[in-house]
């Protein structure tokens, strides 16, 4: 095996391995508020999968599923005109619907989303939304006595996917495999943010168009790009949206740290004979063990 068989069969251990079980549940949620506020019983109608696994860009194992689901602009008016707090009326009602089908599941609100936990480690984070002209949604925020916010998640959807065509499938790869590193190196970055990275990263990155025997540079290129982000900059924005992505706390010195042990990664697969063993140990050192020992 070479670095390109390393990199593939690290790719497919990063991606996500229980797409049926969510599936299955995305469905049920969904069906139950079109029955409970649309009158029918569809199962994919007015929901959206957003967040990571919207983007594609979640790795397997990750625990937050987000999801939009419309409902009727009647139902604006209604908890709008609400006396009090309408906002977590509104949260209240969802999670009703909610625990119609799910009853045993431990269901609560979260200010503005309803959280529907299930035992295998994922939580459901479902936001009940309203579509505005242009497709962003307006949602409800329960805290500090209730408001309403705008969220635009389709157009970073479609510029994520767009740009993963144009770049032979290789930002989505890279967006996961960051995930990795961010578990391994408890690195202090959204997963967002690490989307919105890797799509400026990619553009103009000489082998966006190759295949996963340059996934050794382009980590090591990564990692040198993010290092070298001005320290001092709180926001980046995200594609397609332009909404604001803020940093939790400065990620380049573990970028650089790993910027250098992938160079000493690529150093030793560069050797003559090649030092196969410590090329992989320092991978995995970077990535944890979803990579191949």
């Amino acid at each position: 095996m070479g670095v390109g068989d390393w990199f593939k069969e690290f790719d497919v251990n990063l991606r996500v391995k229980n797409e049926a079980s969510i599936s299955t549940r995305y469905g049920n949620i969904t069906q139950r508020l079109n029955r409970d506020f649309w009158n029918t019983s569809s199962s994919t109608s007015h929901s959206l999968y957003v967040g990571s696994y919207g983007r594609n860009t979640a790795k397997d194992g990750f625990s937050d599923l987000d999801m939009i689901f419309q409902l009727p602009y009647d139902v604006y008016t209604k908890y709008n005109n609400y006396t009090g707090n309408g906002q977590s009326a509104l949260l209240q009602a969802v999670k009703k619907s909610i625990e119609r089908t799910y009853s045993t599941t431990s269901i609560r609100g979260d200010g503005q989303v309803i959280l529907v936990p299930f035992t295998d480690g994922i939580t459901f984070e479902v936001v009940p939304a309203f579509i505005n002209k242009g497709d962003s949604y307006t949602f409800a925020d329960a805290n500090g006595g209730g408001s309403w916010k705008t969220t635009n998640p389709k157009p970073e959807i479609t510029a994520i996917r767009t740009r993963n065509r144009i770049c032979n499938n290789n930002l989505f790869s890279l967006c996961r495999m960051m995930r990795a590193w961010k578990k391994k190196w408890d690195v202090p970055i959204g997963g967002l943010l690490i989307d919105t990275l890797a799509y400026q990263f990619i553009e103009n990155w000489g082998y966006r168009d190759k295949s996963y025997f340059y996934y050794d540079f382009m980590s090591r290129d990564f990692f040198r790009w993010a290092a070298d982000q001005d320290k001092n900059k709180n926001y980046w924005k995200a594609p397609g949206s332009g909404q604001y992505v803020y940093k939790s706390g400065n990620f380049h010195y573990k970028a650089t740290q790993c910027y250098n042990l992938s160079q000493e990664a690529i150093a030793h697969e560069q050797a003559d004979p090649k030092r196969v063993y410590s090329a992989r140990k320092l991978w995995r050192e970077i990535y944890g063990i979803k990579f191949p020992s």
